[in-house]
């Protein structure tokens, strides 16, 4: 398994109460997130999520037009949260442990919204215009993964290579799902475990050298 990584977040939480501080556009989310969490994805309602966030449904309207759209914002949250901070990568790691850091960082960053995330696993695929573009979002997302790890994502290889971390992300949230120990050591052990079955799609990782040490620097 990849050495030196960031301490897990403990346990699994619900989704954490809409506030009332924060951005309308972020009381959005939220409140969209705790509805799914307790009532489907299916029974969600627009007008339901703007009360939830204590706004208007007209600033609903004004920011976002659809459930959809809800939703690809809360994942170009996570991607932003996974890719703020530089990875701190040695000379000698292989680009499997650079991808390996980043999508346990999205894993965490997902931590206090598993009950959500749990129901649209099951409710999405009966929605098959939001799931199109849910899966789209997640090549995007699992795209930018792969470029900050410094594994270019141009050409055949690159799609390859996207789509492959894509199933290894989306079959090793199964067991994150219903992993309750304090570390994750199950989701570590299956991610560690399928990256290593693809990694020979990752290249030889000289370009994520360069990237990872410009990154940092």
């Amino acid at each position: 398994m990849a050495k030196g990584r960031s301490p897990r977040v403990p346990g699994a939480a619900a989704a954490p109460p809409v506030s009332a501080l924060g951005s309308e556009r972020d009381r959005i989310i939220d409140a969209a997130l705790s509805l799914i969490a307790r009532e489907g994805w299916r029974r969600l309602a627009m007008a339901a999520i703007a009360a939830e966030a204590g706004l208007p449904i007209l600033t609903l309207y004004r920011t976002f037009r659809s459930k959809p759209a809800i939703l690809g914002a809360f994942f170009r949250r996570i991607d932003e949260m996974v890719l703020a901070a530089p990875l701190e990568a040695s000379e000698d790691e292989r680009p499997r442990d650079r991808v390996f850091d980043l999508l346990m960082r999205r894993f965490d960053a997902l931590q206090p919204y598993r009950a959500a995330i749990e129901v649209l696993g099951r409710e999405l695929p009966t929605d098959p215009l939001a799931a199109l573009g849910a899966g789209a979002r997640l090549l995007c997302s699992i795209a930018w993964m792969l470029e900050a790890a410094g594994i270019a994502t141009d050409g055949l290889r690159g799609i390859v290579a996207v789509k492959l971390t894509a199933a290894a992300y989306l079959a090793t949230g199964r067991v994150w799902l219903r992993d309750d120990s304090p570390d994750l050591a199950p989701t570590m052990a299956a991610l560690d475990r399928r990256l290593r079955g693809i990694e020979r799609w990752f290249g030889s990782g000289r370009q994520g050298q360069r990237g990872a040490a410009a990154a940092s620097g």
